[in-house]
């Protein structure tokens, strides 16, 4: 399983970017998939993820301002990133996960960085 991370870049404080994962196989074929971030020095931190079955969940610093979507079809789930602010700075990883009689097991995509500044 690969996952394609992309969309990450340079954007003024208050805009918007939108971050794409596109998975090598089907979507269904796991449990669900979401968006972590991580800054220097700091562990990775869950932003948003999105079940199989359609259930959401997103970081409480990013509620409101973040959507999580996926097109089945294209086997690719989105990040729609509006209202950024400077501490939304990081690397955004994709993620996706299993979970089996062994316990959950982690897929990653490569990180795309996200620059918030003017």
């Amino acid at each position: 399983v690969q996952l394609q991370a992309s969309g990450g870049g340079l954007v003024q404080p208050g805009g918007s970017l939108r971050l794409s994962c596109a998975a090598s196989g089907s979507i269904f074929s796991f449990n669900g998939m979401g968006w972590y971030r991580q800054l220097p020095g700091k562990q990775r931190e869950l932003i948003a993820a999105i079940t199989t079955r359609g259930d959401i969940n997103y970081a409480d610093v990013v509620k409101g301002r973040f959507t999580i979507s996926r097109d089945n079809a294209k086997n690719t789930v989105y990040l729609q990133m509006n209202s950024l602010k400077p501490e939304d700075t990081a690397a955004y990883y994709c993620n996706a996960f299993k979970v089996t009689v062994r316990g959950t097991e982690d897929y990653w995509g490569q990180g795309t960085q996200v620059t918030v500044s003017s």
